[in-house]
C-alpha cells in the first residue's frame, strides 16, 4: 500500500468540505439548498436534547447510513465536544446493531477517524 500522511485525510476533508460549501452556499446562491443547509446547521444546536447527545445521534444515523463523510464531520464534532473512545465506541456499536453487517466497513473507517483525531501511532503504522 502507498505510504501517505495520515492526517492528511482529515486535512483534506475539512478543506474540501470548506471549499464546496462556500462554492454551493455563496457561489451558486440557490434558496432551497440554503435552507437546508440551515435546517440541517439548526438541528445540532441546544434544544430539548443539548448539542453532544444530537452529534452522537448523528454519528450514529451517517454509520447506519453508511456516509463516511457524515462519520468524519460528526466524529469531528464528538471529539471537539468530549466525548471519549469508549463512549464513541459504545454508539457505533448502536450504529453496528441497528444497521447489521454492512456498517463493518464503515466501522473501520470511523476507527481510522478517531485515531487520526487523537493522534495514535496504530493508524500511521497501518499506512505502510
Amino acid at each position: 500500500m502507498e505510504e501517505r500522511n495520515a492526517s492528511s485525510r482529515l486535512d483534506d476533508f475539512n478543506a474540501y468540505r470548506s471549499k464546496m460549501n462556500d462554492r454551493i452556499l455563496r457561489q451558486e446562491g440557490h434558496l432551497g439548498i440554503k435552507r437546508f443547509f440551515n435546517l440541517d446547521t439548526n438541528a445540532y444546536q441546544e434544544g430539548a436534547l443539548d448539542k453532544n447527545t444530537k452529534e452522537l445521534l448523528g454519528l450514529v444515523a451517517s454509520m447506519v447510513l453508511r456516509c463516511n463523510d457524515c462519520i468524519d464531520y460528526h466524529l469531528i464534532e464528538c471529539v471537539n465536544c468530549g466525548f471519549l473512545d469508549d463512549e464513541l465506541y459504545d454508539a457505533m456499536n448502536v450504529a453496528l446493531v441497528v444497521g447489521g453487517s454492512i456498517v463493518i466497513p464503515h466501522l473501520r473507517h470511523a476507527v481510522e477517524t478517531i485515531d487520526l483525531l487523537r493522534g495514535s501511532e496504530d493508524t500511521e503504522d497501518s499506512f505502510d
